[in-house]
């Protein structure tokens, strides 16, 4: 599903598809200073929803370019653009060892320097066996153009395989044993936490029971379903049903006529048309008769996401393989059933050229993906590396102009080559230029033989090398490090809760007899709400609301405190706990950083406007550059909020004002500053659902003191953006510098890591 929609509003784009006006920050060029610009590197990215996770190859394309340049083959990075890269004095990398995105939000205050100096930020996906050398292209790449079956057949082992798959998080899900279908079925719990349809669940009365009670054994039929939706007056409806057989021949495949009036075909999607339903009788009883009917007592339906099928059907099936969920990925995320299709089957689906999805063709490729993944087990599925797979895809979108040549060549060649086969490693060429590369503080590009290496043992001695060497370098890598042993299984929990707490607000006293869905609404009104609770613990009911954005539950408290609700004069505030009491500190630093410039926060959007719908109502704002629209990241629904960012900050600041109390399609919006835009308002989703999932408490129950150990790390991590600030100080104007928080696999789990990025210019910049 998509994290966030993205369309920008006025922005100039050049060939090839680089992005010229969008400018991370909202700085353009001031008058009067044209040519000084133009006599310095730039630096330019829009890292907004999806396009906020950057794969390793994406940052070895940027990495390349910024280090050779036109005049050695190497091509603009397509996520970002380098203004004048010959003029760039060099490239540094920092790479802060055995850390990740969880380290930079757990110590977010003490990163003063990151925060405040790099412009430009991205997620890492989980890092692979050797970050570093991958960061080379010492690592090898998959075939963007080659499928899974197409690496199965070939007997090639995928890079993944050796480098060991105990961190896939398909093995960690399933082991390494094949098993029969009933293993792969999902449990109560399971269907608990994703929203299926259950008995006695909420919302679910009336709901038709398929009575599929029989014993599922491994021999039990599959049978894969699909549903396509319009938008009517009570929301999204069914429209056609498509069912196939283990053999995939189509059982049912029937156009439905809603009761309510549609509103939106959605005929992008669907495929449905008002000339198509007009003769239909069709209604959705006959269908959940004849599903009824036609499914064996042991049926297991297979589908993606398939709780929204089921929802949309009104029924209740017991027994379900959710391909969504089976081809298990890290931090909630979920592959797309047209990537999997073709990637693991080799088919395309949901082609662009023709209209809307075929609920049939989706049914059945859901189908064969469980099929595959039953028949070839959890191991054969975990060796096929679809995270490289996508990125690689992705690529490739992104860069179409790639010959047909290197496009078709040889999985062995890909999967034992470099990123791009026909270009030599940059590092190579670095060399062979007699521009000798520098490594410090790392070991594990030693055997290549392209960089020197120094193995200092402290970060310290690291700084000290690293300032005599740099000036030396066009290219450099520089390690530094944390005490591995602080990764402990309860850091990421810890960070977790202390989210929970700031996305958590209590509201009261009501009186005994208050209105709950008149609360609901007026708190609805600040941002998504992700779960409402009634305290009766207390002596009159308080209220426990818990937001799915960090924004919406600043602006709960900033304007709903001392309002009258339900009619009472209620108090707002969040929990008060060790891991909120610098709650206040952390708002306001989160309020300047210096990714926020420019960015406010929207709130009131009804969930049945499209982004051109919000394009045009907010056309009138002066220098509107980007407008995105958060996602739920399960269901795909556009959520009740939107963020613009602006070209200058002063727009931002007349445009809240001009937005308060605007109404707009009957409802009021409310505005306030960004505090969490790109990737750490996925960041924030992903952990507040994965607190949800796991029942984990907030902070308030259980939060103890920080040990002597965790003191001292955050006093090294101090230090360490010191270490980092003084290097940068010492750098050359002109120069590129990223760091990066790479990113953790162990046996506590999987974190994404975590980049920034910057070119060092004294003359414009606000390096501190």
């Amino acid at each position: 599903m998509e994290g966030r929609s993205v369309c920008s509003v006025g922005c100039k784009r050049p060939a090839g598809g680089d992005v010229e006006g969008l400018r991370a920050g909202g700085k353009r060029s001031r008058p009067g200073r044209r040519e000084r610009k133009e006599k310095s590197s730039r630096l330019s990215a829009a890292l907004l929803g999806e396009d906020c996770e950057i794969s390793q190859e994406q940052l070895y394309e940027l990495l390349q370019y910024a280090a050779l340049g036109k005049s050695h083959n190497a091509s603009q990075p397509s996520w970002c653009h380098i203004y004048h890269q010959s003029r760039l004095a060099g490239v540094v990398v920092i790479v802060l060892h055995e850390t990740s995105q969880l380290h930079f939000y757990k110590f977010y205050l003490q990163f003063r320097h990151l925060r405040k100096v790099f412009q430009h930020r991205f997620t890492l996906p989980p890092p692979s066996a050797n970050f570093l050398a991958s960061l080379c292209g010492e690592g090898a790449s998959l075939n963007p153009q080659g499928t899974a079956q197409d690496l199965i057949s070939t007997g090639v082992d995928c890079v993944h395989k050796s480098s060991g798959l105990q961190c896939d998080p398909i093995i960690w899900k399933y082991g390494k044993e094949k098993r029969g279908l009933t293993s792969y079925t999902l449990s109560s719990e399971e269907l608990q936490k994703n929203d299926y349809p259950m008995r006695d669940s909420p919302g679910c009365k009336g709901y038709m029971y398929t009575e599929c009670d029989l014993q599922r054994t491994d021999s039990s039929p599959l049978f894969g379903l699909d549903c396509e939706m319009c938008l009517t007056a009570r929301g999204n409806e069914v429209t056609r049903v498509s069912l196939v057989d283990a053999e995939g021949q189509c059982l049912l495949n029937e156009l439905v006529k809603p009761e309510s009036v549609i509103v939106n075909y959605c005929t992008r999607y669907s495929g449905i048309t008002r000339k198509m339903l007009l003769p239909v009788k069709t209604r959705l009883p006959d269908i959940q008769t004849r599903l009824k009917k036609i499914l064996p007592g042991d049926a297991v339906l297979v589908g993606h996401s398939l709780n929204a099928d089921l929802r949309a059907l009104q029924m209740i099936h017991p027994s379900v393989i959710d391909t969504s969920l089976l081809f298990a990925r890290n931090e909630g995320r979920r592959f797309k059933l047209k990537f999997l299709a073709k990637a693991v089957l080799g088919k395309e689906i949901q082609c662009e050229q023709r209209l809307g999805h075929d609920p049939a063709e989706d049914a059945r490729a859901a189908l064969e993906l469980a099929q595959f993944f039953i028949e070839k087990g959890p191991v054969k599925v975990a060796e096929l590396n679809l995270e490289m797979l996508l990125a690689a895809e992705r690529q490739t979108e992104v860069s179409p102009n790639k010959s047909v040549v290197q496009q078709r060549c040889g999985v062995q060649k890909q999967l034992n080559g470099p990123p791009y086969p026909s270009k030599p490693r940059f590092l190579a060429c670095l060399q062979g230029m007699g521009q000798k590369p520098l490594l410090l503080g790392g070991r594990e590009l030693d055997s290549s033989g392209l960089c020197q290496s120094d193995l200092s043992t402290s970060n310290k001695q690291v700084l000290q090398r690293a300032l005599e060497h740099i000036p030396l370098s066009t290219f450099s890598i520089i390690q530094f490090s944390l005490d591995p042993e602080y990764i402990a299984s309860g850091f990421c929990e810890k960070v977790r809760n202390k989210l929970t707490d700031m996305l958590t607000i209590y509201a009261g006293p009501f009186e005994e007899d208050f209105c709950l869905k008149s609360v609901k609404k007026e708190f609805g009104r600040c941002g998504p709400i992700q779960s409402l609770t009634v305290v009766t613990e207390t002596y009159q009911p308080y209220v426990c609301i818990r937001y799915d954005v960090l924004e919406a539950a600043q602006l709960a408290v900033e304007t709903l405190n001392g309002a009258e609700v339900a009619g009472s004069c209620i108090k707002v505030q969040r929990p008060v706990t060790a891991a909120t009491l610098d709650c206040d500190v952390l708002i306001k630093e989160l309020e300047v950083d210096i990714e926020n410039e420019g960015m406010i926060y929207v709130a009131g959007i009804k969930k049945s406007l499209t982004e051109a719908d919000l394009q045009e109502e907010f056309s009138p704002l002066k220098d509107l550059e980007t407008l995105f629209l958060p996602r739920d990241l399960q269901s795909g629904k556009h959520m009740t909020c939107c963020f613009l960012k602006f070209q200058k900050s002063q727009s931002a600041v007349d445009a809240l004002e001009a937005i308060s109390g605007w109404a707009m399609k009957g409802s009021t919006l409310r505005s306030r500053r960004a505090l969490a835009p790109g990737h750490l308002w996925r960041w924030i989703w992903q952990m507040n659902h994965s607190s949800e999932k796991q029942g984990g408490n907030s902070l308030s129950e259980k939060m103890a003191p920080l040990s002597d150990s965790e003191q001292d790390v955050k006093k090294k991590v101090k230090k360490l953006d010191q270490h980092i600030k003084k290097l940068y100080r010492s750098l050359q104007n002109n120069t590129l510098c990223v760091v990066l928080f790479p990113g953790m696999n162990s046996i506590h789990g999987s974190q994404s890591g975590l980049g920034l990025m910057q070119i060092k210019d004294d003359r414009g910049s606000s390096a501190c």
